[in-house]
């Protein structure tokens, strides 16, 4: 049998998907999609800095027609709000509404759940072994994207 990492990932990621689709936790913020799930934890975790959108393409791996059709849905469901930078004008920082907090709040408690049950019976050590293939398996691939003219661009 062949081993394909790709796919192993790819279901991996599905299974993780389903899990948060049936979390009695999901059903209570229930407007919140996936995108947005992952954006508002990026930004509660980012708090202590400022984040523009060109941060969620770099970081998200999201491309820029993804992350302004996601961000501008987020401000009209009162998740998000665009903030002016007194050193230009021209951006604007994302910052996490009350509402968003109160989902973050939330969500928290089944990341951390998820996070146990995924590294179940590994040490510390394999842990972070792991971290570091993930992180190396990103950019592998987008230095791939980037020969390709494929790469997440950033402003």
């Amino acid at each position: 049998m062949k081993i394909r990492i790709a796919r192993e990932l790819h279901t991996l990621s599905n299974q993780i998907m389903r899990y948060f689709d049936n979390s009695p936790i999901k059903k209570s913020v229930d407007k919140v999609t996936g995108t947005n799930g992952w954006i508002i934890g990026y930004l509660a975790e980012n708090n202590d800095r400022e984040i523009y959108q060109r941060d969620l393409e770099k970081d998200l791996g999201i491309t820029r027609s993804t992350a302004s059709t996601v961000v501008n849905r987020m401000v009209q469901k009162g998740f998000i709000e665009r903030q002016s930078v007194e050193t230009d004008a021209r951006l604007k920082r994302l910052v996490l509404t009350p509402k968003a907090w109160e989902i973050f709040e939330k969500m928290e408690v089944d990341h951390i759940n998820l996070e146990e049950k995924l590294m179940k019976g590994f040490s510390k050590d394999e842990i972070l072994t792991v971290y570091e293939y993930i992180g190396r398996m990103q950019k592998n691939m987008q230095d791939t994207l980037e020969q390709i003219g494929k790469g997440v661009r950033t402003c």
